[in-house]
């Protein structure tokens, strides 16, 4: 060796005297390589000091060990959604397990779809993982059509075919009104998430199924879809107070949306939960933190991202079929209701 240039795998091949695809079996643990041939790459790695690395891995395995975790959102919603932030330690987390690159890819318009698309054809990546899931987004299909390894937070809907890890969307729902229902509250609102989504709806249907239970009718007008953002909880509880002022109790699908009708409530003078009960969905931190502290549908979201790594892992590195997982939620009772 001259200079301080880091041995690749050609310099073990010539040192072994074998070719470049010999030493990358050797370094795979394959057993297509007899024991000389193996003794002697062993021995040049060793005098070399030679630290495999992904490409050499890739010549065999034809891996890259990376993966995509694609968001097709905004920066500003990344940033202030806690949902987004837990997610990514529970992917980081469990990828570092099995020493795999985490490559985040935000997909908002279509010059970076097309860098996505590019990634793709070109297997920069061996998988990827795919997060807010609208109906008539086109990305699962592409990557579907592609072959790619792909797993869902969440689903298209409920003959998904890809893989996913999904939250019990509609039994937390169910949960949080059986809640409001038990207290007392009977004209019980909701801000739902987008329906276009099936996180969404099935937080909608959980509304409904809580109110078909209880023998309540559940009525139309009490319902407002929001977008899990602040804005639109505040906006949709604001148009649910013009239509019923008489309204007792608010489920939102999600905590910065109840965080959004928290402050609308307030603005309007409504006692919470005296004049009008608040539960939201996730069991962030903002909900610990809420005046009165929220109660709220606690999701596991770092489980979710590790499950999805895993599974996404499972397919790519050991070959395993679709899955599809649903993770249990819990009711988390605080002062807002």
């Amino acid at each position: 060796m001259t200079g301080n240039r880091r041995p690749t795998i050609k310099t073990v091949a010539a040192r072994a005297g074998v070719g470049r695809t010999t030493v990358s079996r050797v370094v795979n643990g394959s057993e297509l390589v007899s024991a000389d041939a193996r003794a002697r790459v062993l021995a040049a790695i060793k005098e070399l000091n030679y630290v495999p690395n992904s490409v050499a891995r890739g010549l065999v395995t034809n891996r890259t060990n990376a993966v995509a975790l694609v968001i097709p959102e905004s920066e500003s919603r990344l940033g202030s959604e806690p949902f987004f932030a837990a997610l990514i330690r529970g992917v980081s987390g469990a990828l570092a397990e099995s020493r795999t690159q985490l490559q985040l890819m935000l997909v908002r318009d279509q010059a970076e779809r097309d860098q996505l698309t590019e990634s793709v054809a070109t297997r920069r990546v061996d998988g990827v993982l795919l997060v807010s899931v609208h109906a008539e987004d086109r990305l699962p299909g592409m990557l579907e059509e592609m072959g790619l390894p792909t797993v869902l937070a969440g689903r298209r809907d409920a003959g998904e075919r890809l893989s996913y890890v999904n939250s019990d969307n509609a039994g937390g729902a169910t949960a949080a009104v059986r809640h409001l229902l038990d207290s007392g509250r009977r004209r019980i609102a909701t801000i739902s998430g987008p329906l276009d989504m099936d996180v969404g709806r099935s937080r909608l249907a959980g509304w409904h199924a809580a109110h078909e239970e209880a023998g309540v009718p559940a009525e139309e007008l009490l319902a407002e879809a929001g977008d899990f953002s602040e804005e639109s909880g505040r906006r949709a509880m604001r148009l649910l107070l013009e239509r019923a002022p008489d309204l007792d109790a608010v489920f939102a699908a999600s905590d910065l949306m109840a965080v959004g009708a928290l402050s609308e409530l307030r603005r309007r003078k409504r006692r919470v939960p005296d004049d009008v009960a608040v539960v939201g969905f996730e069991d962030s931190i903002l909900a610990r933190h809420t005046d009165p502290p929220l109660t709220t549908v606690r999701q596991p979201v770092e489980e979710l991202g590790r499950a999805m790594a895993r599974i996404l892992t499972d397919i790519t590195q050991h070959g395993a079929s679709r899955q599809q997982m649903t993770l249990p939620t819990e009711l988390v009772v605080r002062e807002s209701s």
